[in-house]
């Protein structure tokens, strides 16, 4: 069918003036900061479409890599609706592509058209070949540095203090490496790394590359590392049409290696370049909008773009103050409950161990949840490893649980040492394993694991004087060893499982260190789960989710939860400035999966191993715009016209020194202050519940 005169080809229908400028921009570096929301995917499509149809580009010349399967799937095919031939571009992941190029050129990049692709257990295992007698945990620290380093084009000989301060690192690193090349295989950095170095030392190679692809699109570029960054440079030659999509504000995965500055460096790196930026957003109202933008402008390590929409403004954000984490789900549960639209809201917190006390309320009250991109609560394997030390106390004959714990973290008891002690239990103590640890007939480190084991049961014995069961829980993951084993792990990961163990023992507060209340906490924890393996396939479903899991989803209603200093921001021990900026690029991110209705919360007090602590709201807060939001939650205490915390008056506040009152709010009589201090930073505080911690200094004599 042929397209009338005046109408626009399908490449460029249905577009705005600036997506139509990213489409067919020409051949100098492009380029395009596309905000949430603002219609990314389809200019890359178009533009893909459009190099085919106008520009006379044969569809297998073009390179277009992202970063899932599934989104180059979905670039191929919309590309292809737009114009049939385009179906014939490379659209591909950046692993996918780099196994592509070493398959092709195997012999220079010394390797075998055959390779094998290791993952993370096969690395591991590979690993074992070369630290004979080592714990597979450790091992798997030592391979995920491994992973880092390649992530940043770094091999064993490259200065890696970065990665580990342990000396021995880099001849880990090169055993490992020298074991992976005499076997032929790569692993996923080699995909990156092998075909940077292969470009590098093959000139002739490098230049038929680049004649072979003409353009180079690359989507989700602030998510790249730097190793991505270096293939880059390696493919675009002069001639080359080369344009990255992405948004610098949404740049949140540092801790997976992902370097902002990629996209912030972008015109540096390539002299010329022409920056379009997309602010139309499609999916919400301007009130979020500007919330979004107002908070991300606070931020100095950015391009810079303000997002709009021509639809409506909407209603305004709620900002409620809350007593502690559990009135925080209550809340929560009744704004779901009262109409009933579960499966168009969602709740996000921080970090993962947030989520269990949603579980917990949303259980109780029969209200559908799902958990995106992580386990339930009782399901992660730290949780599952103290639970399993649990059950052994509650129940000494507990086989399933012991084999669990009796070498976590590892203590030396082997599997032949435990096959052993097994044995003997059932033979000899009717099955009693801490009666066999107590005459374990061991050697060497076996035997001291099985003296340990034994004074470690011993230590909770039922008139032992713990204040609750949270106590008890939080004393046996201290001294089995799981707290430290996991805040190594945390440290190289960068990931929060600490957190789940502390969640764990508030979870455990409200239980008498009793063995009676043990086997009742155990219940509980064992119905969950059953609860949970009944779940129907119901989409109708509440969706709790962390910040960084939204990433690329959108809900009528967000609810962001734990909004407090040293929750989110994240961070007990402070922030440097790239720290900082990552996570308000993540408030940014989180603000912008709304639709309709956004709404944060904030407590006065959160509970940390099993003790309620004072908490301050986040400084995010204070960088909302007041008249978007609408204050809720702030009790019935009268007196806020004769407090004396107005704007401009000085105040002393132990954590953070010197401030002046900028703004005041007040609900339902009580005070919320925004402070600015001499050091720079901002942060929200209500007075009356942080006054053992301020006092005031008088009016202030100029600002800063």
């Amino acid at each position: 069918m042929r397209r009338s005169a005046d109408a626009p080809p399908a490449w460029l229908a249905g577009l705005n003036d600036h997506q139509v400028q990213a489409v067919t921009h020409g051949s100098d570096p492009l380029l395009i900061l596309a905000g949430a929301g603002s219609g990314k995917t389809r200019v890359v499509t178009s533009r893909i479409a459009w190099m085919v149809a106008e520009k006379g580009f044969d569809a297998p010349s073009i390179l277009a890599v992202t970063f899932t399967n599934r989104a180059a799937a979905e670039m191929r095919e919309r590309a292809a609706g737009l114009v049939p031939e385009a179906e014939r571009a490379m659209i591909r992941t950046f692993h996918s592509f780099g196994a592509w190029l070493l398959r092709r050129n195997a012999s220079a990049a010394g390797l075998s058209p055959r390779f094998t692709i290791y993952d993370d257990d096969d690395q591991v295992s590979l690993l074992t070949q070369v630290l004979t007698g080592v714990p597979r945990r450790e091992l798997r620290l030592w391979t995920h540095r491994i992973a880092r380093a390649k992530d940043e084009g770094l091999g064993p000989q490259d200065d890696l203090s970065s990665f580990s301060h342990d000396p021995g690192f880099p001849e880990v690193y090169r055993s490992y490496e020298k074991r992976l090349r005499d076997i032929g295989n790569v692993d996923f950095g080699d995909l990156i790394l092998l075909p940077i170095r292969l470009l590098q030392s093959r000139p002739e190679i490098r230049e038929r590359l680049r004649q072979r692809f003409r353009a180079v699109l690359v989507d989700e570029y602030q998510d790249t590392n730097i190793a991505q960054y270096q293939l880059l440079k390696e493919l675009v030659g002069p001639e080359t049409w080369v344009g990255v999509v992405g948004d610098d504000d949404q740049s949140i995965y540092r801790f997976r290696g992902a370097e902002v500055g990629n996209i912030l460096g972008f015109p540096d790196m390539f002299p010329g370049t022409r920056v379009v930026k997309l602010e139309q957003n499609y999916r919400s109202t301007g009130t979020i909008l500007e919330i979004a933008s107002s908070v991300v402008s606070h931020n100095k390590g950015r391009l810079g773009k303000t997002l709009w929409t021509s639809g409506s403004a909407g209603e305004k954000a709620e900002v409620t103050y809350l007593e502690n984490h559990e009135a925080e789900a209550e809340w929560c549960a009744d704004v779901v409950d009262e109409d009933g639209n579960f499966g168009g809201t969602a709740i996000l917190y921080r970090t993962n161990a947030q989520s269990r006390v949603f579980e917990t309320v949303f259980r109780r009250r029969d209200i559908p949840y799902r958990i995106v991109g992580t386990l339930s609560f009782y399901q992660r394997e730290e949780v599952k490893d103290v639970l399993a030390y649990l059950s052994w106390l509650s129940n000494r004959r507990d086989e399933v649980a012991f084999r669990r714990i009796a070498n976590k973290p590892a203590r030396g008891l082997g599997k032949t040492s435990l096959e052993r002690l097994m044995n003997d239990a059932l033979r000899s103590h009717a099955g009693d394993i801490l009666a066999a640890c107590r005459r374990a007939d061991l050697k060497g480190k076996a035997a001291k694991a099985a003296q340990f084991l034994s004074e470690l049961a011993e230590r909770y014995v039922a008139d032992a004087d713990w204040e609750h069961l949270g106590f008890l829980i939080r004393d046996v993951v201290e001294q089995s060893g799981l707290l430290a084993h996991y805040r190594e792990i945390d440290r190289i990961e960068n990931s929060r499982r600490t957190g789940n163990l502390d969640e764990l023992v508030n979870a455990a507060a409200d239980y008498p260190a009793s063995p009676e209340g043990l086997a009742a906490f155990l219940e509980l924890v064992e119905l969950d789960q059953t609860l949970m393996e009944d779940e129907d396939d119901d989409e109708n479903r509440v969706t709790l989710i962390t910040m960084h899991n939204t990433k690329g989803l959108e809900f009528d209603r967000v609810i962001i939860t734990g909004l407090e200093e040293g929750l989110f921001p994240r961070g007990d021990e402070g922030y440097d400035d790239d720290e900082l900026e990552e996570e308000r690029r993540l408030f940014y991110v989180a603000i912008t999966r709304a639709r309709k209705s956004l709404a944060f919360t904030t407590c006065r007090r959160r509970m940390i191993w099993g003790r309620y602590r004072d908490s301050s709201p986040s400084r995010f807060l204070s960088e909302i715009p007041e008249d978007m939001i609408r204050v809720e939650g702030l009790g019935d205490a009268p007196g806020y016209e004769d407090d004396p915390w107005h704007p401009g008056v000085r105040l002393y506040h132990e954590e953070y020194g010197v401030g002046v009152v900028q703004k005041r709010l007040a609900n339902s009589g009580r005070t919320v202050i925004h402070v600015r201090f001499e050091s720079g930073r901002t942060a929200t505080l209500l007075p009356e519940f942080s006054s053992h911690k301020m006092e005031l200094l008088g009016s202030a004599g100029g600002d800063w």
